[in-house]
């Protein structure tokens, strides 16, 4: 499918809380990766040009090491690329980052959830990004069923929240559960959970309860599924292929716009350090598929 011209509005837009969204946003992890710092800063800018208004980071995303345990050199944290390429920041938009863990070269990434550590993890995403507030901050934690309450955690959040450091809450790698706790202390915004066409787990139930409730649902992995951090999954099911061959488009490309066509209230984060692949996810947010080819997927 043709895709210089293709911009992210074409996938539509939702409002987090106060602030307009497209729905087509850009994952930062993977800026990380590239030793030169200036291809990741192209990478952001020319997301930013594309209409991409919502950017996906944490202040643990740094390579070498970090969640994706790659890379060599110099430090490298995406919140400070994002920086680099984008402050002063674009009025309409919105970084949504992401606390609960930490990242220290000697001892590798760790949970980190007091309120004190939180409050410390906010203040990081605010030096690095050079900002003093954040626009959306994703509480993440570790799923622990019967011992993993959300509620004093969100709470210090909240009162984050209220203090101005933070514009908006919302929650990742969560259950139902944990979406009715935070939300009897604070708007919920979003959830940010793994979920691919090929990877769906048990979340079905909770993104449709997320558009009842008006919470947007965020899927990370979506091109990746069960390969999680190794990246964008080489292998697609024929029924992926045939669509692909049909539109004229990539494998990938069907995979994010099954993910969009999940619902109005599901944006898409599709991470790369590569400006051509940045150009095709963009792209796959005007890809209507039918409803036959949607059951086809299912």
């Amino acid at each position: 499918m043709p895709t210089e011209e293709i911009t992210a509005a074409a996938a539509g837009g939702w409002t987090l809380g106060d602030r307009a969204v497209r729905r087509m946003g850009f994952g930062s992890m993977r800026t990380t990766v590239d030793p030169d710092p200036d291809r990741a800063v192209r990478v952001l800018r020319r997301a930013v040009e594309l209409g991409v208004n919502h950017i996906d980071t944490a202040a643990f995303y740094v390579s070498p090491g970090g969640t994706l345990n790659v890379g060599t050199g110099p430090a490298r944290y995406a919140t400070e690329l994002i920086r680099a390429a984008l402050a002063p920041y674009p009025e309409d938009l919105v970084i949504a980052t992401k606390v609960g863990f930490g990242y220290d070269p000697a001892t590798g990434l760790r949970e980190e959830a007091t309120p004190a550590q939180l409050r410390a993890q906010v203040e990081e995403n605010l030096r690095r990004l050079g900002r003093d507030h954040l626009d959306v901050v994703n509480l993440r934690i570790v799923k622990r069923p019967g011992r993993d309450s959300v509620a004093e955690f969100f709470g210090a959040l909240a009162e984050l929240r209220d203090a101005g450091l933070i514009r908006h809450l919302g929650l990742s790698n969560v259950r139902l559960d944990h979406l009715d706790e935070a939300q009897a202390i604070a708007p919920v915004v979003c959830v940010q959970n793994s979920y691919a066409v090929d990877n769906r787990g048990d979340q079905d139930a909770l993104l449709r309860e997320c558009g009842a409730r008006g919470v947007a649902y965020v899927p990370f992995f979506a091109l990746a599924g069960a390969r999680r951090e190794a990246g964008a999954a080489a292998e697609h099911a024929a029924a992926v292929h045939q669509i692909a061959r049909a539109h004229g488009a990539t494998p990938h490309q069907v995979r994010l716009a099954w993910t969009l066509h999940q619902g109005p209230h599901v944006l898409a984060i599709p991470g790369t350090g590569d400006e051509a692949h940045l150009i095709q996810n963009v792209a796959a947010g005007a890809l209507r598929l039918s409803a036959e080819e949607l059951a086809a997927l299912d």
